[in-house]
């Protein structure tokens, strides 16, 4: 590439650059859908917010010779799950979206489940069910992305990341527990 042409190359940056300046990130190279894009990232965020409501009421609720660890466990998982909420709800944002947190419609958009649980065993079970659909649900996310949107897709590939950790945690925990728990 000659100088004129990277000359060139640049100067039509600046100018793109200038153009629909009001829609702050999403720039004339923005490929994805936004719309679709803000609507799976919305309900990404009620996935991610049933999860930590999920997790909060068994981290309270936890009971029996176990109790004390694995509630512990819920309780980081619960402030993971609200650190990926918050990241879903500012990628949103910079999209131009709004982050959907209405408490009429949460359950409905969400992936997840809202299952109280019994006993320790069960709230494990019901945790561990939850990523596993979460683990899914971004992995067709993130297929869905490509290269359309690389910041989206790697920040729905550091969550999935995380949601794999809470499946493996949750899976030894599960195996850990006598039977009759």
């Amino acid at each position: 590439m000659t100088n004129s042409a990277v000359s060139s190359d640049v100067e039509g940056l600046r100018v793109r650059a200038r153009q629909n300046i009001e829609e702050g990130a999403v720039t004339s190279g923005y490929s994805a859908h936004r719309k679709t894009i803000l609507k799976r990232l919305n309900d990404a965020l009620a996935t991610e917010t049933v999860c930590v409501l999920r997790y909060r009421r068994h981290h309270f609720m936890a009971r029996g010779i176990h109790s004390q660890a694995v509630a512990a466990e819920f309780l980081v998982h619960s402030n993971e799950e609200q650190a990926h909420a918050d990241q879903l709800a500012a990628r949103i944002v910079q999209l131009g979206g709004e982050p959907d947190f209405s408490p009429d419609t949460l359950v409905s958009r969400s992936h997840a489940e809202y299952v109280e649980g019994s006993s320790l065993a069960d709230m494990i079970t019901e945790n561990l069910v939850a990523e596993r659909i979460a683990i899914d649900s971004y992995r067709d996310f993130i297929q869905h992305i490509g290269d359309q949107d690389p910041t989206t897709r790697r920040l729905l590939e550091s969550i999935l990341a995380m949601e794999e950790e809470h499946a493996d945690d949750l899976a030894d925990l599960l195996h850990k527990m006598p039977q009759q728990v």
